[in-house]
């Protein structure tokens, strides 16, 4: 019952409720992608208590590949009792025009006047995809997204925010090779499903009349009513889930390098920067990721780069 209740999400691009504490410098904490595929990868083990441990080793891997993403506005936050308020933001002059197609814009405003973030809790940045610069997305309306802007003083974030507003971030800006991170998204759809498949109940005896794929009960007389608890047909997949500590094995520059021959089922190939990701992420081909800083990750040595020998690249077509 801890993921209840199971029905659709409200939205395909992933939300995060909370952020982890930042680091000595500030950076934005979180970054987007699109899941392009899987393949495996031999890699020297990194793990120190693994029975493998430092022998080369056979990973599955996630591929994600990773556009640059724009830094639309800033926004700053002070913290009341009913929660966070929003104390101002700040929009970039230079926009996409695609943007228009997502939300409103507002009016381009000539003096920047950056008050609001004088005594401001939280700063956090209004970031937005480029798909049109991947070939397997088909689509130019960009996602936008609010990333927090952790680590260091209230005036060392707003100093930081003052330098990437309106510019371009690419991935090795937020994330690097040997990272501990989180992957938010939201999962495969598998529409409406029975009460065996979806909750795992077991299966009626022989002897049960009409139906073995039922439950058994729907619940006592008394409360007179069919309670949540009781397991029930429904609505299966297409959840926001979360799956912590995901190491970031590589950070590539060049798709050549890992994309497969006939390119990745269902999503073609690779030309922006993409990450390596060990093991697997929610989603089907083309969800978008959303990465976030490890908010979990509180044990373990740092590793500083994962020693990859092999990448495959052969056809993927035929799985």
């Amino acid at each position: 019952m801890g993921y209840s209740p199971r029905k659709r999400a409200k939205a395909e691009t992933p939300h995060i409720k909370s952020w982890p504490e930042g680091g000595d410098k500030p950076k934005i904490q979180g970054f987007l992608g699109y899941k392009a595929g899987m393949t495996h990868a031999f890699v020297v083990d990194y793990r120190p208590t693994s029975t493998t441990s430092g022998k080369e080793v056979r990973m599955p891997v996630s591929v994600v590949e990773t556009p640059p993403i724009k830094i639309a506005a800033i926004r700053a936050y002070k913290k009341t009792n009913n929660g966070l308020k929003t104390t101002g933001e700040i929009w970039a002059t230079k926009l996409d025009p695609e943007l228009s197609k997502k939300l409103p814009l507002p009016k381009k405003d000539k003096k920047k006047n950056w008050d609001f973030a004088k005594d401001a809790d939280e700063i956090r940045a209004l970031v937005y995809t480029q798909p049109k610069l991947v070939t397997g997305i088909p689509k130019k309306t960009p996602e936008i997204r609010e990333f927090r802007i952790g680590g260091g003083s209230i005036e060392e974030r707003v100093k930081y925010a003052k330098d990437i507003l309106g510019k371009e971030l690419k991935v090795n800006d937020v994330v690097k090779e040997g990272g501990m991170f989180d992957t938010i998204a939201v999962t495969k759809g598998k529409g409406f499903q029975g009460h065996v498949k979806r909750w795992g109940v077991k299966l009626l005896t022989h002897k049960n009349s009409k139906h073995r794929r039922m439950i058994g009960t729907a619940g006592s007389w008394h409360p007179n009513w069919v309670q949540a608890t009781v397991p029930q047909a429904g609505q299966m997949g297409y959840h926001q889930r979360t799956e912590y500590n995901k190491r970031v094995l590589k950070i590539g520059k060049d798709g050549d390098e890992i994309n497969p021959a006939g390119g990745f089922p269902h999503y073609g190939v690779i030309k922006n920067p993409y990450i390596l990701i060990h093991g697997s992420i929610p989603g089907p081909v083309k969800r978008l990721i959303s990465i976030r800083d490890a908010i979990r990750y509180q044990r373990g040595v740092e590793v500083e780069k994962t020693e990859i020998t092999y990448i495959s690249t052969t056809s993927k077509q035929g799985v």
